[in-house]
């Protein structure tokens, strides 16, 4: 199974990491992500960005550190938005680590400058939300003063916000010296080095909405894959490229030639490629409505392709079965409407059944893995949508790049 297998990569980051700092006494900023859904009674729906985190608080806690954790929440535009309040997150994070967590109504200022030259080892600060503070997305020098003015290192954790050139990312390393988390640092090694130097067959697997969004990570990886399956509604573009008629079938038609570049490309290369053969359609995306499955190239009009087939799910299921390193990033259809799940909850049981290093490039690909049960049957799931995609495409990420160097 996926879990069995380890990662085959270390030392991909040349950066300071936790365990390279004497911590014991010393005060720590740590970045993390808790960027956590909310329902609308502001209830955390998924604490998986929380528990994510616990390597690198519970080895500062060990270690004798005071620990100010640090994040946003939302999009609360630069304003105090009590929608957007951490402090459901100091309750959730109190839970998990069993332990007592500090929650400030704000993030720097004389309030949160006193309580933390209070703390003792071991204690644990959570700040309120940075951005409600606008200098906090503007990268404001002053605001990253303020922020590295309450300690002695700069721990970033925090890879889903790692694309992100803010204050809390960036900024605040020009002031103090920065190293990365155990989470920043797993990622890294997983999408980095899994990608550069992959155990093969390596197969990569795109889904989602649109080319365009994943057109990077075809340029970048197309001299280190062996295989490469197109699903969602990027597939069409791809389909209709080759001549097909797609009916309402999302169509991005400004990539149409870019899509048939890349794939002529990659099969000139000797470069496996997989497209769906037949589809789940229907006239809307709606629940009950009326849906048939059909080969790709009897696409009525008016009708649209939701999710693959099962002719596609059992030509996709054949090219992961001998892959010894996968990459999947983006769902085979509309995944969040049980009529047209299938497909996508296939292919993760696929992966999860294969005897290969999975990884699971974050995104919506993430919550398709935990509704289709198979979670623990991943290798490794990223916690970061944009920065895990970024960093595929062979980007360099800000919050990376920011950290200081061995």
């Amino acid at each position: 199974m996926g879990n069995n297998y380890s990662i085959p990569i270390k030392g991909v980051l040349n950066k300071l990491s936790l365990r390279d700092l004497n911590i014991k006494g010393k005060r720590l900023f740590i970045r993390v992500d808790f960027n956590v859904p909310l329902d609308e009674n502001l209830n955390i729906t998924d604490d998986k960005r929380i528990r994510s985190t616990l390597p690198t608080i519970n080895y500062a806690v060990d270690e004798g550190a005071k620990i100010i954790l640090a994040s946003h929440l939302g999009r609360p535009k630069g304003a105090v938005d009590k929608r957007y309040s951490i402090g459901s997150v100091a309750k959730r994070l109190q839970r998990l680590i069993k332990k007592e967590v500090i929650f400030l109504p704000d993030c720097i200022g004389p309030e949160v400058e006193e309580a933390v030259s209070k703390m003792s080892e071991g204690d644990i600060i959570l700040l309120e939300n940075l951005r409600f503070h606008k200098e906090e997305e503007e990268n404001d020098e002053e605001f990253s003063k303020s922020l590295a003015k309450l300690a002695d290192y700069y721990i970033n954790d925090a890879f889903g916000a790692a694309h992100r050139t803010h204050a809390s990312i960036v900024g605040i390393t020009k002031f103090l010296p920065a190293a990365a988390g155990f989470l920043l640092q797993r990622e890294i090694e997983y999408l980095k080095g899994a990608v550069d130097s992959p155990v093969r067959p390596f197969v990569a697997i795109l889904g989602g909405a649109k080319v365009s969004g994943k057109i990077g990570v075809l340029i970048n990886i197309e001299n280190k894959v062996d295989k490469v399956i197109i699903g969602g509604g990027m597939a069409y573009t791809f389909l209709k490229a080759m001549g097909y008629v797609v009916g309402d079938s999302l169509v991005e038609d400004d990539m149409i030639g870019i899509a048939k570049n890349i794939m002529e490309k990659l099969i000139s290369k000797g470069i496996k490629f997989y497209l769906p053969v037949d589809c789940v359609i229907a006239q809307s995306v709606e629940y009950g409505v009326e849906t048939k499955i059909v080969p790709v190239q009897e696409i009525p009009n008016n009708w649209k392709a939701l999710d693959i087939g099962p002719a596609s799910v059992k030509l996709f299921t054949a090219a992961i079965a001998n892959a010894k390193t996968i990459l999947w990033n983006g769902p085979m259809g509309v995944f969040e409407v049980d009529a047209f799940s299938r497909g996508t909850f296939a292919v993760a049981h696929a992966v999860a059944d294969a005897y290969a290093l999975t990884i699971v490039g974050g995104g919506d690909t993430d919550l398709a893995v935990s509704r289709s049960g198979v979670s623990e049957s991943m290798s490794f799931i990223s916690t970061g949508g944009g920065a895990a995609l970024q960093l595929l495409e062979g980007k360099e990420l800000p919050g990376l790049a920011a950290l200081t160097d061995k």
